[in-house]
């Protein structure tokens, strides 16, 4: 009898360590040593980390709002996700953490962030603080002088992180990935994925 039972646990305990491994949509990071913590001041200036937001999933997007290109296009996207979740939306948090803190003040981060989808957060630090930050999520931001108003450009690296709702660190998403798989993958983590 005690043979039978031992066989028995075991074969259960096999089958329930060879589940299905979870197959997202974006780039899997579970297990990641990187990006785990986060600790600016959001654009109401209160100090904010990552383990306000537990219970959300969490989406922590790096860029600039002097960015020409990419960072209008992926907070705008984040924004289509956002309603395309519906009533879910409100269990996902949008952080866009700046690369420029030299222009982009508080002020200026709560008129650009919040205009894509109202509750965004625009988070910023000092240069030693950004610095700090992108060297924990593996950001490549570099100044670029260029000619005219502007002065100079922010070359940096456009996709985004995704957190589960217990703070883990679970997805790289590409800038030029569809609101669909988003969504998709925003979901099956909202589900205890």
């Amino acid at each position: 009898m005690t043979r039978r039972l031992f066989l028995l646990l075991s074969i259960t305990l096999l089958l329930a360590c060879n589940r299905a491994p979870v197959a997202f949509r974006n780039t899997d990071l579970t297990g990641a040593t990187f990006g785990r913590q986060l600790s600016l001041n959001d654009h109401h200036g209160q100090l904010r980390s990552l383990a306000d937001f537990r219970g959300k999933a969490v989406v922590v997007f790096f860029g600039y709002t002097s960015c020409p290109d990419i960072c209008p296009t992926m907070l705008a996207r984040l924004a289509d996700v956002m309603k395309v979740l519906g009533d879910d939306a409100g269990r996902v948090q949008v952080l866009f953490v700046t690369v420029d803190p030299e222009r982009d003040s508080a002020d200026r981060l709560k008129d650009f962030v919040p205009w894509f989808y109202p509750t965004f957060l625009g988070l910023r630090g000092d240069a030693a603080q950004t610095k700090v930050v992108t060297a924990e999520f593996r950001v490549f931001a570099a100044r670029k002088p260029v000619s005219g108003e502007l002065g100079y450009v922010i070359d940096h690296s456009s996709g985004a992180y995704v957190f589960d709702p217990t703070g883990r660190l679970r997805l790289y998403v590409k800038d030029t990935v569809s609101v669909d798989d988003i969504v998709a993958d925003v979901r099956m983590l909202l589900q205890g994925s």
